[in-house]
């Protein structure tokens, strides 16, 4: 007697069902929880489990981690190749998988797909079409067939107005380097099984280091195109796969070289190694720093486009790295190059980092007006406001902040560098609370520098920072 249990490359539970843990999220009819079992499968068969790292984005995948018990890493959407093309070149024994849908590969991911692909790099990607948003509630992808009603085409795609339905698997096959590309169905027990076959193909190529396998799944899903089930299938041998045809397009995993083969040299790097290139090369090494971090420095620098805000927050990362502690920065700007709003955010901990957000800063460089009245609410209590007040004319409003008023322009501007007031803000930040020092900012300060002759007049406006400081904010 066969028996039939859950893969053990899935979690025995599902958590986020709560009370019902055996239970699938997707809808009824959904093809994603086949697609899942026959990966799961194929996982097994390979004994891969443990190496395997699933890239999931937005979408209908995007809790692809509540079923496998494997690595998993969150990604933005349509970026699933550009984070597995990391990890594969970071992690030497990884197999590196990207599970996305049409919307999420064929639509916003299409730079992502494309150069991952075109590079051979020896990731596996199943791409789920199913011709429909089917999360966000049935908008038209760009797999939508010609004719068919959706959300967003009521009387039915138009060629002349929202152009063809996109041929992935044929896009695809239209690179060079890619080494297997198979389209596949399921829409009946015997496709499924064909589907499988494909799904193993696809991961041993990448366990064999052959390059780059694409296998396109055409999936049901019965809500998203307001069908019951059985007629989503039917939809699917009529109509789907006349558009998309189910078919092998490339397979030279037989002559592909494993890709060691291209280079006579070892293209991996150890940790030590790699630590060691991300570790600046500065002669005289870095000053350690002045004292420990009393808590950890959640940072938010915001300003006008132009001011060097980002620049900033950049700069001041790279110092704390420097000097021994965590560090990370995201910025976040307008579309404005000039004259519009940016802002960055940087943590500075002693202790691993999980998020480089910060929704709650204890430290605000405000560099202009816009800025502290965006910011100044947010700041957590007890936490400090540098002001640039050249710019911005009224007081701190709130009384459990530390304020520290700076004419950061002002300052700048007499030493003949107007641009340089990020610098001037920067430096009363490093005297005011330790988090790096003035020796490590002047060292790092020139190579942030493009314009190589505003070198010692940005070293200058660090001198000027510290003559005010000492004058005006230093405690006796």
């Amino acid at each position: 007697m066969i028996k039939y249990t859950r893969s053990p490359t899935f979690f025995e539970s599902f958590d986020r069902k709560g009370s019902m843990p055996q239970t699938t999220h997707y809808c009824p009819g959904c093809g994603h929880g086949i697609a899942h079992k026959l990966i799961a499968t194929a996982v097994d068969e390979l004994a891969i489990k443990d190496r395997v790292i699933m890239c999931s984005p937005v979408g209908c995948s995007v809790f692809l981690y509540y079923y496998f018990d494997t690595g998993n890493v969150q990604c933005s959407h349509g970026r699933a190749p550009a984070v597995a093309t990391g990890i594969h070149r970071s992690t030497k024994d990884a197999i590196t998988v990207c599970y996305q849908g049409d919307g999420d590969l064929a639509g916003i991911g299409t730079t992502e797909i494309i150069h991952s692909a075109n590079r051979n790099e020896n990731i596996t990607v199943f791409f789920i079409n199913n011709a429909i948003y089917g999360m966000t509630g049935g908008q038209m992808a760009p797999t939508t067939l010609l004719g068919q009603k959706t959300i967003t085409t009521p009387e039915g795609r138009s060629m002349l107005q929202d152009g063809a339905p996109i041929g992935m698997a044929e896009l695809m096959n239209a690179l060079k380097a890619p080494v297997y590309i198979e389209r596949v169905s399921l829409a009946s027990p015997a496709k499924i099984m064909h589907a499988r076959k494909a799904i193993k193909k696809a991961l041993s190529i990448q366990v064999g280091e052959k390059g780059f396998s694409f296998v396109e799944i055409l999936s049901p899903c019965p809500t998203g195109l307001k069908m019951d089930p059985i007629a989503t299938l039917e939809w699917m041998e009529n109509s789907l796969e006349r558009e998309f045809p189910c078919r092998l397009f490339r397979d030279s995993s037989a002559v592909a070289p494993k890709q060691d083969d291209y280079t006579t040299t070892n293209p991996w790097l150890g940790d030590d190694e790699l630590l060691q290139l991300l570790q600046s090369n500065l002669e005289g090494g870095v000053s350690q720093p002045a004292s420990p971090l009393v808590r950890d420095q959640k940072i938010k620098i915001s300003g006008f486009g132009g001011q060097g805000v980002l620049s900033a927050g950049v700069l001041l990362a790279q110092c704390a790295s420097a000097e021994g502690r965590n560090a990370t920065c995201l910025p976040s700007y307008g579309a404005e190059m000039r004259g519009g709003t940016a802002n960055i955010s940087i943590i500075i901990s002693k202790d691993d980092i999980g998020s480089p957000v910060v929704d709650t800063p204890n430290v605000l460089l405000a560099m202009n007006g816009p800025s502290l009245d965006a910011f100044e609410k947010s700041v957590e209590s007890g936490g400090m406001i540098i002001v640039n007040s050249s710019l911005i004319s009224r007081k701190i409003s709130r009384p459990d902040v530390h304020a520290v008023y700076v004419p950061a322009s002002d300052l700048a501007k007499e030493e003949g560098l107007l641009a340089g007031a990020n610098v001037l803000m920067l430096a009363i930040y490093s005297l005011s609370t330790s988090a790096i020092t003035i020796e490590t900012l002047r060292m790092f300060l020139p190579k942030s520098i493009k314009k190589k002759h505003l070198v010692e007049k940005n070293l200058k406006l660090l001198d000027c920072a510290v003559r005010f400081y000492r004058e005006n904010l230093q405690k006796n």
